[in-house]
């Protein structure tokens, strides 16, 4: 993989959508961030996912520089704030939860409808 250190804003896609919905309702258009406002590594995120399967990361998984973006942004925070305001929705979903439901669809514990 490429840089594990770099930060993000992991949220749960069916949450987005349910505000892009409310920003559609809007009576005038404006800009909103839509977002967790939690910022997890991809290490952290990687971590979870082989966690999950009771494996350790760290045996599977190599960083190689050959790998990294010369122009990444090392750290993505966002701030919704303006959607909690105005449209009423803040996301649930944390990183770790992200995780698991998506790594419960991949082992085939759950159904995709059923996260």
């Amino acid at each position: 993989m490429g840089n594990l250190d770099i930060q993000r804003d992991w949220g749960w896609a069916p949450e987005y959508v349910v505000a892009m919905w409310k920003m559609l309702q809007q009576k005038n258009p404006t800009d909103f961030v839509v977002a967790t406002g939690e910022t997890n590594s991809l290490r952290e995120f990687v971590q979870k996912a082989f966690d999950f399967f009771g494996l350790d990361w760290s045996d599977y998984v190599d960083s190689d520089p050959s790998l990294f973006r010369p122009s990444e942004l090392m750290k993505g925070q966002a701030n919704p704030r303006r959607a909690a305001e105005k449209l009423h929705w803040t996301a649930s979903t944390r990183m770790a939860e992200v995780v698991r439901k998506m790594c419960a669809v991949e082992s085939g514990q759950v159904g995709v409808c059923e996260c």
